[in-house]
């Protein structure tokens, strides 16, 4: 009876020790912690870090071991939606900060051809609208009038003496007239000087050009030298948003950029312009870059030192694209989901673009026709981790 007891119990023994090691020897089963679970070991026992019991998991049949299976109620749960891409195109946006600007190029300085004292102007403000033609100012003269003496005197002595001597009177008027044309009377002043044969003690000047006064620097009663400025007349009908571009953006910057300017204090009014000048010079203290674009002004409503943003768009090209809630990157790259097969992802490292909008360029990594996955990229990551005991891109060639 002891011999058959003593049997029995070393019978138990072997069969235990038996299942035990198949038990620990499972190719299908692993061990970790669901406290710390880069622990994965092959064999039961305590996890190293928290002291508490591994617990086995079971490896899913076809699964290998840089792919992920999941339950069809896992993917709904873990809201994993997927999407085949396929080449579109994507262009970049640069927003840079600008200030509204005179447009020198329309700018213009009205100055005295002679040298006297201003008795009357006709505009004295900053700001002062001015129309081309209209009158700006009265001189007292001593030259000009003279010179106008000079031209009524050649005048009257070809009425004379034309009948009675060789002298060409005509090449003595055109002298005259020339003068005073050069000192700035106009035709029609010079054909009423003719008619009236009578000269007045200060000559009226008229505009140049038309703009709004943005200088003026002379008084009624002061003395201007000949080439004097007397005022600084600003076109308003273009105007340059100036912007300032950090050397580390010049490369977006392109003449042949579709530009954008965009006025805030005007509901964000959009207006297309283009570049006029990009610095060739930067600051070596601040590392920062000039541009300017010229924009239209219908109706003069914007002005000089309005805020604006200039948004220059690259020009667009085809490539691969995801959201950009699909790449997972961190210190070590950057990569993607794909399914490979029903139920079945795996982790693939991609080299990320340029970004516009929600969306990322993808350079590499990936081909047209691949199943990615656009939602839940995060959650495989995290149960991957779980079930794997160890980071997806662990195994990728950084």
């Amino acid at each position: 009876m002891r011999y058959i007891t003593f049997m029995a119990f070393l019978l138990f023994v072997l069969t235990s020790c038996k299942n035990n090691n198949q038990l620990a020897t499972d190719p299908d089963t692993y061990y970790t912690c669901s406290m710390d679970p880069q622990v994965v070991e092959y064999k039961p026992g305590k996890c190293p870090i928290c002291k508490m019991d591994l617990t086995p998991v079971k490896k899913k049949k076809g699964e290998n071991k840089d792919e992920l299976q999941l339950s069809e109620q896992q993917i709904q749960l873990g809201n994993i939606h997927t999407d085949t891409i396929r080449n579109g195109t994507i262009g970049d946006q640069l927003v840079l900060t600008a200030t509204l600007n005179l447009d020198q190029m329309k700018s213009t300085s009205v100055s005295s051809r002679v040298m006297g004292r201003v008795e009357k102007l006709f505009y004295k403000n900053m700001g002062d609208y001015v129309n081309q033609g209209a009158p700006l100012y009265e001189i007292y003269s001593e030259d000009l009038n003279n010179a106008k003496q000079e031209y009524i005197l050649a005048l009257n002595k070809k009425r004379e003496f034309a009948a009675e001597t060789v002298i060409d009177f005509d090449q003595l008027i055109q002298s005259a007239k020339t003068k005073l044309l050069l000192w700035g009377l106009s035709e029609a002043q010079i054909a009423e000087l003719a008619k009236s044969r009578k000269t007045a003690p200060t000559t009226t000047f008229y505009s140049t050009a038309t703009g709004f006064i943005t200088q003026l620097d002379i008084r009624e009663g002061d003395y201007v030298m000949e080439g004097g400025t007397i005022v600084k007349l600003a076109n308003l009908s273009t105007l340059w948003a100036e912007a300032q571009v950090f050397t580390s953006q010049l490369s977006a910057v392109d003449n042949n950029s579709m530009t954008i300017v965009q006025i805030p204090e005007f509901d964000n009014l959009e207006i297309q312009g283009r570049i006029e000048f990009v610095n060739p010079e930067i600051n070596p203290d601040t590392r920062i870059n000039l541009i300017r674009v010229s924009i239209p002004n219908p109706g003069n409503q914007l002005k000089p030192g309005m805020p604006a943003y200039v948004i220059v768009k690259s020009p667009q090209r085809t490539s691969l694209s995801l959201p950009i809630d699909a790449v997972i990157r961190d210190g070590k790259g950057a990569t993607v989901w794909i399914q490979s097969g029903k139920n079945t992802f795996k982790s693939v490292m991609v080299q990320p673009g340029l970004e516009s909008g929600d969306r990322i360029e993808i350079k590499s990594g990936l081909k047209e026709g691949d199943v990615v996955v656009l939602s839940g990229a995060y959650l495989l990551h995290s149960e991957y981790v779980f079930k794997k005991g160890a980071d997806p891109m662990a195994g990728h060639n950084h």
